[in-house]
């Protein structure tokens, strides 16, 4: 299966940066591709909303910034993995430009081979995810219709733990 991991974290050695790599490990030992894309080191801006993508565009996006590159990515990608720390409640910025550019990717159809979606979390505390959440649920399993391969969250002393590193290359390695 072809993997795409959005990457939101800016930090290269955080603790989201972490949860990937022992996904991606698990996931290429069950012999997965994966793409780690980390968004905070691209130029991306944030939808115009222009509706460019919906009208003459049909699908293409107006602007041509980093972004092209992830469109690309995910025509082949058959499941997506969003991975964030909590900043306020939500993802981070930089990944929220890239969603919020999905709007001319989902147009007029989902890319075609996409049909699950998971979703890794990295917070301070335990109660800091219901925004992360409610943008999952809504933008990937409502509005386009992904199968909904889990939720994974550290909080605190779970960050960085062996115990924590360790679900997330089982779930990498449990992937069919």
């Amino acid at each position: 299966m072809n993997i795409l991991v959005l990457n939101g974290s800016p930090r290269p050695r955080g603790n989201t940066k972490q949860m990937v790599e022992a996904f991606q490990e698990g996931a290429v030992s069950a012999g997965h591709t994966v793409e780690v894309v980390d968004v905070c080191k691209m130029r991306i801006s944030g939808c115009l909303a222009c509706e460019y993508c919906h009208t003459r565009g049909r699908g293409s996006c107006v602007q041509k910034d980093d972004m092209q590159e992830i469109y690309k990515l995910l025509k082949n990608a058959e499941m997506l993995v969003i991975a964030s720390p909590i900043y306020y409640h939500g993802i981070s910025g930089q990944l929220k430009c890239v969603i919020d550019r999905f709007y001319s990717a989902a147009y007029p159809n989902r890319p075609p081979f996409l049909k699950k979606v998971a979703i890794i979390l990295s917070s301070g505390d335990a109660d800091m995810y219901d925004g992360a959440l409610f943008s999952f649920k809504g933008d990937f399993l409502d509005y386009l219709g992904l199968e909904n391969m889990g939720v994974f969250t550290a909080h605190g002393s779970e960050n960085g733990s062996h115990k924590k590193l360790a679900e997330l290359k089982d779930f990498g390695l449990s992937l069919k």
